[in-house]
C-alpha cells in the first residue's frame, strides 16, 4: 500500500512504543521535544507518522496536522490527514515546523522523504528527526538478535549519515541531543536498575545514546532578510548621530590645536 509493505507500518512500532523498553524510549523523547518545540514559532507544523501520539503537544503553533499513510485501527481520530510522507499534499514553503519520529528507519526510500520534507518547508524552517543509533547498544541488540519486528526490522541511520543527508539539502543542525544509555531490555525492573547510565552516559560514552534528536534549520544560501523600513530607519539615525558626535570631537580637537 503506497510503496509501504504491512512490517513497515508505523503501528508495529507504536505496540513496541507500549512495552516497557518502548516507554523508556518515548519519554526520553518526548521529554526532548516538551523542551525544544515551544521555542520554536510559526503558523503551521507537521507530525509525519506516530498520530496515536501527540508529540507536539508543547508546541505554541495552533495549526498542527498529524500525518499518516494509513488507517489503523484506533487511531482513526488522531490522523488529520491520510498521505504517503513522500508526496505530500501541502503547498510548497507553507510549513514552519515538521517532526519526523523515526519515519526515516522505515521509509522505502528516505532521501525522497527528505526532499518533499524540503520542499513544503520554509526558509529558516525547523526539522527535527527522531532515530535510532545504529551505533549504540539498540544498534548491536538489532544487529545481534531477531530483526523480525519493530523497531529491529528497521534500518537504523547513523548520526554521520544523517548530518551529511541534511546538509545536502541545505540543512543546517542547529541542535542535538543523544539519549537511552539503558541496555535494551524487556524488563522494567532491569531498565530500572541500569538507568543511572542516563546520568553519565552523556558524559563518559556521548555518541552511544540509543536514540538522536536532531533539530535542523533550512538555509537558502544568498537569502536577504529584508528589516521592516522603522527599523531601517531607526539604523539610519543612529549612523548619522555618531557621524556628527566624531565631527564635533574632530572639530573640538583642531580648536585645541590652533590654540
Amino acid at each position: 500500500m503506497d510503496g509501504m509493505d504491512d512490517r513497515n507500518k508505523p503501528a508495529s512500532l507504536h505496540d513496541w512504543l507500549s512495552t516497557p523498553l518502548g516507554a523508556y524510549v518515548l519519554d526520553r523523547e518526548q521529554h526532548w521535544l516538551d523542551q525544544t518545540t515551544p521555542d520554536i514559532f510559526g503558523y503551521h507544523a507537521l507530525q509525519l507518522g506516530l498520530p496515536q501520539l501527540d508529540l507536539l503537544r508543547e508546541s505554541r503553533i495552533v495549526h498542527r496536522l498529524r500525518i499518516d499513510p494509513f488507517t489503523q485501527v484506533g487511531a482513526e481520530q488522531s490522523v488529520h490527514l491520510r498521505a504517503r510522507f513522500a508526496e505530500l499534499p501541502i503547498a510548497t514553503h507553507s510549513v514552519d515546523l515538521a517532526v519526523l519520529p523515526h519515519v526515516l528507519e522505515f521509509a522505502d526510500d528516505p532521501h525522497e522523504v527528505l526532499r518533499e520534507i524540503d520542499r513544503v518547508m520554509i526558509p529558516e524552517g525547523r526539522l527535527i528527526i527522531i532515530g535510532f543509533n545504529p551505533w549504540s547498544l539498540f544498534g548491536l541488540r538489532r544487529v545481534l538478535g531477531r530483526a523480525d519486528a519493530a523497531p529491529w526490522d528497521g534500518r537504523f541511520v547513523s548520526l554521520i549519515r544523517m548530518k551529511d543527508w541534511l546538509s545536502l539539502l541545505g540543512f543546517d543542525v542547529a541542535d542535538g541531543h543523544l539519549a537511552c544509555y539503558a541496555p535494551p531490555m524487556k524488563s522494567e525492573k532491569w531498565l530500572k536498575r541500569w538507568r543511572f547510565l542516563d546520568r553519565t552516559g552523556g558524559r563518559w560514552w556521548g555518541v552511544a545514546g540509543g536514540v538522536y534528536m536532531l533539530q535542523a534549520v533550512k538555509r537558502v544560501r544568498g537569502m536577504r532578510i529584508i528589516t521592516p523600513a522603522w527599523s531601517q530607519q531607526k539604523v539610519e539615525r543612529k549612523f548619522a548621530a555618531a557621524a556628527k558626535r566624531q565631527e564635533a570631537a574632530r572639530s573640538s580637537s583642531h580648536l585645541t590645536l590652533i590654540k
